[in-house]
């Protein structure tokens, strides 16, 4: 794979970050899949790589993600945060943290977070709690610490007007929400470099306390009522009433016994209930 012009010019704009080698390809199989190869040949925190199309995207719980040749922002980043591996759910928040200000500079629209890693509009009849975006993070370990971590984001940008029947409820795309199409290597840009500035918080205390309050704000979860569909095949109803400093949804349930914490679980947004 050769990486083509946008790569060079969107890393000529970020030199002032830790993300000074971008690579943007026509085609791959998954861009996360490629950096933890890198990862394990020893490349340096910092390398991006974006394609025009994946063949294996994918999204959490193995799910796959697809998307037409140059609809979207497929990206994976490596980092190397040095973080415990309970708090490597720090990065994808900082990572969808970046993402939403990065939409709000670039196209004038500042999406939701739905727990855990969702990014869904808020905004318009037809596209709110519509499904925008992903993040996946995969990990490289070193006994109880993260060696190496590759976060991807696929982001609907361009979509065509007509979505698949199977997306029409579920989906929707930034242009489809603002009316016009938006500049994918723009937005890339200003999700890089509030990226690298989210990520300087995460090492001090201040810093993950304002990334705390900055995922409560953010959230499209927090308040509603949901169902929680657990990996057991289980589900839970209640009201979503915190995000905890672990990353857990906390729950508050209709049947009356303790709340609930989650850590891994589908979360399905219920109509509000008086």
């Amino acid at each position: 794979m050769v990486a083509d012009v946008k790569g060079a010019s969107a890393t000529s704009r970020l030199t002032a970050t830790r993300f000074r080698d971008v690579r943007w390809v026509d085609e791959t199989g998954s861009t996360n899949a490629d950096l933890l190869d890198a990862a394990a040949e020893g490349a340096e925190e910092g390398l991006v790589l974006v394609a025009e199309h994946q063949r294996a995207g994918r999204g959490r719980l193995d799910r796959t993600w697809e998307a037409p040749p140059g609809s979207s922002l497929l990206v994976s980043v490596l980092l190397r945060p040095r973080l415990a591996v309970a708090d490597a759910h720090l990065v994808t928040s900082a990572t969808a943290l970046a993402a939403i200000d990065a939409c709000h500079a670039v196209a004038g629209i500042r999406p939701g977070l739905k727990w855990p890693n969702d990014l869904v509009a808020v905004a318009g009849d037809r596209h709110a709690g519509k499904k925008l975006g992903g993040i996946l993070a995969e990990s490289r370990l070193d006994g109880a610490e993260v060696e190496a971590l590759v976060v991807g984001m696929g982001l609907n940008v361009n979509w065509p007007v007509d979505l698949p029947a199977e997306l029409v409820d579920v989906a929707t795309s930034v242009n489809h929400v603002v009316g016009h199409d938006v500049d994918r290597e723009d937005l890339l840009v200003a999700w890089l470099e509030r990226l690298d500035g989210r990520l300087d918080e995460l090492t001090t205390a201040e810093g993950r306390a304002r990334l705390d309050a900055a995922v409560r704000s953010a959230s499209a979860t927090l308040g509603r009522s949901v169902r929680v569909e657990l990996p057991d095949g289980s589900h839970v109803e209640g009201r979503a009433v915190d995000v905890d400093p672990d990353g857990r949804l906390v729950v508050d349930r209709d049947d009356g016994d303790d709340v609930l914490r989650v850590s891994v679980g589908d979360v399905v947004h219920l109509r509000h209930r008086a």
